[in-house]
């Protein structure tokens, strides 16, 4: 399927949106709920599937569904088109703090591995699919890194790192350690494995948990200092109602503030 070509600018620093530009009859496929803002003239239609498939028949919008719900996505996409006089624009904006990548992915060969929930939105005709971690026992146990979301196509793709991005381009043979959740994207020529940490004192005690991924280049990879994951987990550690404690801060009455405001009732 051929690839609308869109233009983009991308605004913000640590809460960024990115902002596409289309011609009359192009596209954009976006992740559900990532849309920001659309001017009039743009017609939005939910999908099944990724929307790469839609002239497969049935067949092939089931395919594209079932990838996506393997991934933990939604089994549908939403479409963006512009249907008026002129350029359009549409608004796609990221869930957390961070950065938003641009990838041009004729420039990385066609295709490129990302984390599943780092896809934000992308010209119509890239195809998502999944990539599989080759040792299924160590991607069973070592959670985000098992199942990879994979972009193909030649077209516009942005993709959302939490926290400071980091870009490395590693040689042959160079090998990156990396906790499993910081792992944003990476090249299909890069060999990417999930490893078990080989101590269990120090996976106990570290809290740096019983697995990393291994990056092997030659090749291009992007890393997040701010997993999801690990974003969510000190949110509800974080909350009284999830056992949390509140500590007060910039109060001088600590806990008792909070009986007085109400937020332990």
């Amino acid at each position: 399927m051929a690839m609308d070509v869109v233009d983009y600018e991308i605004f913000g620093t640590d809460m960024q949106y990115v902002e596409v530009e289309l011609d009359p009859g192009e596209a954009a496929v976006g992740e559900a709920g990532a849309m920001m803002y659309m001017q009039d003239g743009i017609e939005m239609d939910t999908i099944f599937g990724d929307g790469s498939s839609q002239q497969g028949g049935l067949f092939g919008k089931l395919l594209g569904a079932g990838k996506r719900l393997v991934t933990g996505e939604s089994l549908f996409t939403t479409v963006f088109h512009n249907e008026g006089q002129g350029k359009k624009r549409v608004a796609f904006a990221a869930p957390y703090p961070g950065r938003i990548i641009p990838m041009d992915l004729s420039r990385l060969g066609g295709t490129l591995i990302c984390q599943k929930d780092a896809f934000l939105c992308a010209a119509k005709g890239v195809a998502l699919g999944i990539a599989f971690q080759r040792k299924m026992g160590a991607g069973f146990f070592g959670g985000e890194g098992f199942i990879m979301q994979k972009l193909d196509g030649d077209g516009m793709a942005f993709v959302h790192a939490g926290g400071t991005l980091v870009e490395r381009q590693l040689a042959a043979g160079e090998v990156l350690r990396v906790d499993t959740g910081c792992v944003v994207a990476f090249t299909p020529n890069v060999d990417f494995d999930i490893l078990y940490v080989g101590k269990l004192k120090s996976a106990l005690f570290s809290g740096e948990g019983l697995f990393f991924a291994t990056l092997r280049g030659p090749g291009h990879v992007w890393l997040q200092s701010l997993p999801l994951s690990r974003l969510a987990n000190r949110i509800v550690m974080s909350a009284p109602v999830a056992g949390g404690s509140s500590r007060g801060e910039g109060s001088l009455l600590g806990g008792l503030g909070g009986l007085l405001d109400g937020d332990n009732n």
